[in-house]
């Protein structure tokens, strides 16, 4: 089903990205840091003029430092504005906690409280 997959490995951070029907994909694996967050963020920001749906899967996210959680934000705020549903689903551990010390558990919880764990 799934119509384009790209692969790409930035400075511990390894990211797929497919679309399968009308949904943008997002597979996050290793570490979301200072070091790939800009990287990260323009991938999956350039994916949004096309999608009206995007998954980002952190299940395999091993940590995220207060940049990765600077780029989901960028990302959501972007999602946002083009009317893009954002759904953010099978949070690891490490994701969970830094959204929960920073109070924004609940703003990705309810966009992806209804998204489970895929493939």
């Amino acid at each position: 089903m799934s119509t384009e997959a790209r692969e790409i490995s930035v400075s511990g951070l390894n990211v797929r990205t497919e679309r399968e029907d009308d949904i943008g994909v997002v597979v996050c694996s290793g570490r979301l840091t200072a070091e790939n967050s800009g990287d990260f963020k323009n991938l999956v920001k350039g994916m949004i003029p096309h999608e009206k749906r995007l998954l980002i899967d952190m299940g395999e996210v091993t940590r995220m430092d207060s940049a990765g959680l600077g780029a989901l934000v960028g990302i959501y705020v972007s999602a946002k504005h083009a009317s893009c549903e954002l759904v953010l689903i099978n949070m690891s551990k490490p994701v969970r906690d830094l959204l929960g010390i920073s109070q924004l558990i609940s703003v990705f919880e309810a966009c992806g409280k209804f998204g489970t764990r895929m493939g």
